[in-house]
């Protein structure tokens, strides 16, 4: 298995993975103008991007996963709640889906919260062993904090859902999963976020000072400090339900 993880000037985390022996590839949270690293990696690695995945509508950068997918032929894929939302042929993230990537497997599990189609990745490499060995936990579990609950409106029921998410799925884990998120320190998605770009749950679990807070302190608290919202937010928004135009494309 190769992994590779990219970080971004606006503190977005994307990753680049995949089985080098029968060379496929999964592309995670691609940030627009960043295609050609991954294609050029693909072809360093000599792999076949064979997967392009959003962990969910990004609200605080255009996403380049469509434009990603198109380029080199490959599906893109979002949670089927965006059926009807989003304005371009997707391919629907179901939660328990399982995705193939040689002898790499993705496992798909909805965590509602911070928007109501997020998702994390289970992954496993084969090679390795039969369990999971690390989770993308996209924007619903930070290094250090978790998403912000407010980008869809309804903050505290939003927060009720996140609050679910991260007991009843995420950390309901082994302990030693290791856990990549979507963003580290300076992104406007979380409050508090490390400048460390990776962790364990058990680590997160000990640290994170929202985790170990019964529901309604959890609630008030991720609700309590909520900074202004991304930049351009609206238009960034619109931009990712329209998907690439043809310039884009080129």
């Amino acid at each position: 298995m190769f992994f590779r993880q990219r970080p971004t000037d606006n503190a977005t985390l994307s990753y680049f993975f995949g089985c080098a022996g029968q060379q496929k590839a999964v592309a995670v949270d691609v940030v627009a103008g960043d295609e050609a690293w991954f294609i050029e990696e693909a072809r360093k690695a000599d792999v076949r991007i064979t997967h392009v995945i959003d962990t969910h509508v990004h609200a605080d950068h255009v996403s380049g996963g469509p434009a990603l997918a198109c380029q080199v032929g490959a599906p893109y894929w979002l949670h089927e709640s965006n059926a009807g939302r989003v304005h371009f042929a997707f391919q629907p993230l179901r939660d328990g889906q399982r995705l193939e990537a040689g002898n790499v497997l993705v496992d798909v599990i909805h965590t509602p919260g911070h928007t109501p189609d997020s998702v994390c990745l289970l992954v496993r490499d084969l090679r390795r062993a039969d369990e999971p060995w690390f989770v993308l936990t996209g924007d619903t579990l930070f290094v250090g904090a978790v998403g912000r609950p407010d980008l869809a409106g309804q903050e505290r029921a939003m927060a009720a859902q996140l609050f679910d998410s991260l007991h009843q799925r995420l950390l309901t884990l082994p302990p030693e999963m290791e856990i990549y998120p979507g963003h580290q320190a300076g992104s406007a998605c979380g409050v508090g976020l490390s400048g460390k770009p990776a962790s364990t749950l058990a680590f997160e679990k000990r640290f994170n000072p929202v985790l170990s807070m019964p529901r309604d302190k959890f609630i008030d608290a991720v609700t309590a400090d909520i900074p202004p919202p991304p930049d351009d937010m609206a238009r960034i928004v619109e931009a990712n339900l329209r998907g690439p135009s043809p310039v884009t494309l080129g």
